[in-house]
């Protein structure tokens, strides 16, 4: 019996030494797991990269949108605001210009109550060719709230507050209003 004791503790004093550390330090050593703490290093650097380059091609989108729906709102409101076909009226209407126009938002988006339209009219100058006739451009400002989608963006984008996530497209058209000349 004691010679079974003595063997068995011989071959494990030759393990432990021929190695020269426990089974512990030999897992260091080898570097198992040292892949996983890299990724839980730089995971979270890379999501917040993806995101943050996504969240600019929304913001893009968004932008381009704001700018077409801008456009076509001011090209609505120049046509509406002349005077009336047939009247000899110099006289522009940006009321009802701006009724035309926040319809027409309605219609294009569902969110058309926090949209902040406004109108004006400018003149520009006197036509030359024609007497009494002024030229106005018809001014569109519109201020679109945009949502951010992605995590982690209201902290470089949004405006304040930052917990509402979205951030303000300001926009202004300028658009000649249409109107009959009469000599």
């Amino acid at each position: 019996m004691a010679f079974k004791g003595s063997l068995i503790l011989s071959r494990l004093s030759r393990r432990i030494s021929s190695s020269g550390r426990s089974g512990a330090d030999r897992s260091l050593k080898t570097g198992k797991g040292q892949v996983t703490v890299e990724l839980m290093l730089v995971l979270p650097v890379f999501m917040l990269l993806l995101f943050f380059i996504m969240e600019l091609g929304n913001m893009a989108y968004q932008t381009l949108l704001v700018h077409h729906c801008a456009y076509e709102l001011a090209r609505i409101g120049s046509l509406v605001a002349g005077p009336r076909g047939g009247s000899s009226s110099n006289d522009s209407d940006k009321g009802k210009a701006e009724i035309k126009m926040r319809s027409a938002l309605g219609k294009m988006f569902s969110n058309a109550g926090q949209i902040r339209l406004s109108a004006k009219t400018e003149f520009t100058s006197l036509d030359p060719q024609a007497r009494q006739h002024m030229n106005e451009d018809l001014v569109v400002e519109l201020v679109f709230p945009a949502k951010l989608v992605f995590p982690g963006s209201s902290y470089f984008f949004a405006d304040e507050p930052k917990a509402n996530r979205t951030y303000d497209i300001k926009v202004q058209v300028r658009m000649p209003i249409e109107k009959p000349m009469f000599q």
